[in-house]
C-alpha cells in the first residue's frame, strides 16, 4: 500500500488539532481508558483500517493489556477475557460500526439497553463518540492509504 498524500498532515492542517477537543471530552466521560481503547480497536478493525488497528494494539500494550485479550478483541463475543460492561460497550462499537448491515432500527434496542446497564448517559456519550471518532479516522485513513506504522504526531 501506498500512501495517497507525500504528508497527510501538511495536506488535512489542523485536523488533528481540531479533534483534540473531541479527544478530551471522550475520555472525561468516566468510560475506562482500556474499554475505550478496545471500541476503537474493534471498529478500526471492522472498517480494515491497518493504521488505526496497529495503533490501537500498541496503545492498548503501553496501558497493560494482556495478549490474550488483544489476540482476541474481533471473538470477543466467544472469548472468556472480557467483562460483561466491556462485552456491552464492544457490541455497541460493533451494531454502531455496521449500521448499514441492519434492517429497521440501527442500532437496536436491546444492544443500547445492555450498555445501559452498565454506563450511564455522559459514559454512553464517550462511548459513542469513541466508535464515531473511529469510523471518522478509519475513513480518513483507508481513503487516504496512511499504512500501519506511520508515526503520528506528537
Amino acid at each position: 500500500m501506498e500512501m495517497r498524500f507525500d504528508d497527510p498532515m501538511a495536506a488535512m492542517p489542523g485536523m488533528y488539532e481540531a479533534i483534540q477537543p473531541i479527544m478530551k471530552i471522550i475520555h472525561q466521560g468516566g468510560v475506562p481508558r482500556k474499554t475505550l481503547e478496545l471500541v476503537h480497536l474493534r471498529g478500526s478493525q471492522i472498517n480494515g483500517c491497518s493504521f488505526c488497528v496497529d495503533m490501537g494494539v500498541k496503545q492498548l500494550k503501553q496501558a497493560g493489556e494482556t495478549d490474550e485479550r488483544l489476540a482476541t478483541v474481533a471473538a470477543w463475543a466467544e472469548a472468556p477475557y472480557f467483562t460483561e460492561a466491556e462485552r456491552a460497550a464492544l457490541e455497541l462499537a460493533e451494531v454502531a460500526t455496521r449500521l448499514a448491515d441492519h434492517n429497521g432500527q440501527a442500532v437496536p434496542d436491546e444492544v443500547w439497553n445492555a450498555a445501559a446497564k452498565h454506563y450511564d448517559e455522559r459514559q454512553l456519550g464517550s462511548i459513542v463518540l469513541m466508535v464515531g471518532l473511529t469510523n471518522f479516522f478509519n475513513r480518513i485513513n483507508a481513503t487516504v492509504q496512511i499504512p500501519a506504522g506511520t508515526p503520528i504526531p506528537a
